[in-house]
C-alpha cells in the first residue's frame, strides 16, 4: 500500500470511528440507569446514551399545515412531533407497528392515564394465549408510565400513544399498532396534551 492510500484509509477510519461507537449494540440492561420515583411507582430511568441521537427528544424546525398543539406521527421515520408556534415542534423517537400492524389517519386524544392497566385485545390473546386478560399498571406493564388513548369520534380505536418497558424498541417496528415512547417522553407529552388533542398518523 502506498503512503497516499494509507493516509486516505487512515483518515476514513478516524472519520468512521464515532459512527461505529454510536452504532454499537447495547445489552438490554445497559438501557437503564437506575431507579427513579414517579408518584407511588418506582421505575428504571432510561440511559439516553443508548438511544440513537435521532430518536432523543429535541426541539426542531418543523413546517406543517397542522395547528400548534397537534401530534403528528411519521411512521417511516419513527418520529412523533408535537407542533408548536413559530414553525417549531418537539420531536420524539417512537416505535411503530410491525408490518401488517401499521396504520394511518386522523384521531384525537380521548382519554389519558397514569401508569395505565393493560387489556390485551382479543387478537393479541389469540396470537399469544399466555397473555392475561388484564395487567395492572406498573414498571413491568408494556404501556409504561403514561398512555394517551386515541379515539375517532366517540369510538376507541384501541390504539395508544404510550410509554414502554422496552426502550430498545424505540426507532423500530415493534408494536401491534400502538406508538411507543420512552417513559420520560411519555410523561413529558402527557403533561402537555389535553383531552381532544388532534393526532395525525402518516407513513
Amino acid at each position: 500500500m502506498n503512503r497516499r492510500r494509507f493516509l486516505t484509509s487512515f483518515a476514513a477510519m478516524l472519520t468512521a470511528a464515532p459512527d461505529l461507537a454510536a452504532a454499537r449494540e447495547f445489552k438490554r440492561h445497559e438501557y437503564f440507569l437506575g431507579p427513579v420515583e414517579d408518584g407511588k411507582v418506582t421505575y428504571q430511568a432510561t440511559n439516553l446514551s443508548a438511544i440513537p441521537p435521532e430518536f432523543r427528544r429535541t426541539l426542531v424546525d418543523y413546517r406543517t399545515d397542522e395547528a400548534p398543539g397537534t401530534i403528528v406521527v411519521h411512521t417511516l421515520q419513527h418520529w412523533l412531533h408535537f407542533t408548536l408556534e413559530g414553525g417549531k415542534a418537539i420531536r420524539f423517537g417512537c416505535a411503530v407497528g410491525r408490518d401488517g400492524a401499521r396504520w394511518e389517519g386522523h384521531a384525537k386524544v380521548g382519554r389519558k392515564a397514569v401508569w395505565p392497566a393493560w387489556h390485551p385485545t382479543a387478537g393479541m390473546r389469540k396470537r399469544n394465549p399466555s397473555l392475561p386478560a388484564r395487567m395492572q399498571g406498573g414498571p413491568k406493564n408494556p404501556l409504561g408510565a403514561r398512555a394517551l388513548y386515541l379515539y375517532r369520534g366517540e369510538q376507541d380505536t384501541l390504539y395508544r400513544i404510550h410509554g414502554t418497558n422496552e426502550p430498545w424498541s424505540i426507532g423500530k417496528r415493534a408494536s401491534s399498532g400502538c406508538l411507543r415512547m420512552l417513559n420520560e417522553d411519555a410523561i413529558y407529552l402527557y403533561s402537555r396534551v389535553p383531552i381532544g388533542t388532534p393526532v395525525v398518523v402518516s407513513f
